[in-house]
């Protein structure tokens, strides 16, 4: 848990739904949830009534690990939202989560957003919570293992 944000105040705020629901909590208690399926064990994000892999109605929300691989990475330059003008380079990350299924999670690289980012670092998920909102939310960033 970090003790400022990466993300400046403003950015528009999660609107969980029922499906995504159990997901958001967990983050708020430093936490990573996600969709596991009680008949063929597959995990899978993002969130669906059904198992992505053998179509069983029977997927529930398990605990897992916010740790992983990058998979793919894009250094952004120019802000995609009016809160982000100030704030950039920054770097978004796709992180796969070998021990999940490979489930992919997309978040932002902490550290210096001009660092070199190579395909296949390890990472592990820090939580960055915005309690300063109307309705305080947490994200999943990501952070280099060997810092």
């Amino acid at each position: 848990m970090s003790n400022s944000t990466y993300l400046k105040a403003g950015l528009p705020a999660p609107r969980p739904s029922e499906l995504d629901q159990p997901y958001w909590s967990g983050l708020q208690a430093e936490q990573l949830w996600l969709q596991c399926c009680d008949d063929c064990g597959k995990w899978q994000w993002g969130p669906e009534w059904i198992c992505h892999h053998c179509l069983s109605p029977r997927v529930q929300y398990q605990q897992t690990q916010a740790v992983g691989k990058i998979y793919s990475y894009e250094r952004v330059w120019h802000p995609v939202h009016p809160a982000l003008k100030d704030q950039g380079p920054y770097l978004v990350v796709l992180v796969e989560l070998p021990h999940a299924d490979g489930v992919r999670l997309v978040g932002n690289l902490l550290g210096d957003p001009e660092q070199e980012v190579k395909i296949g670092a390890d990472v592990i998920g820090i939580y960055e919570h915005h309690h300063e909102a109307d309705e305080p939310y947490t994200l999943l960033q990501w952070q280099l293992t060997d810092h």
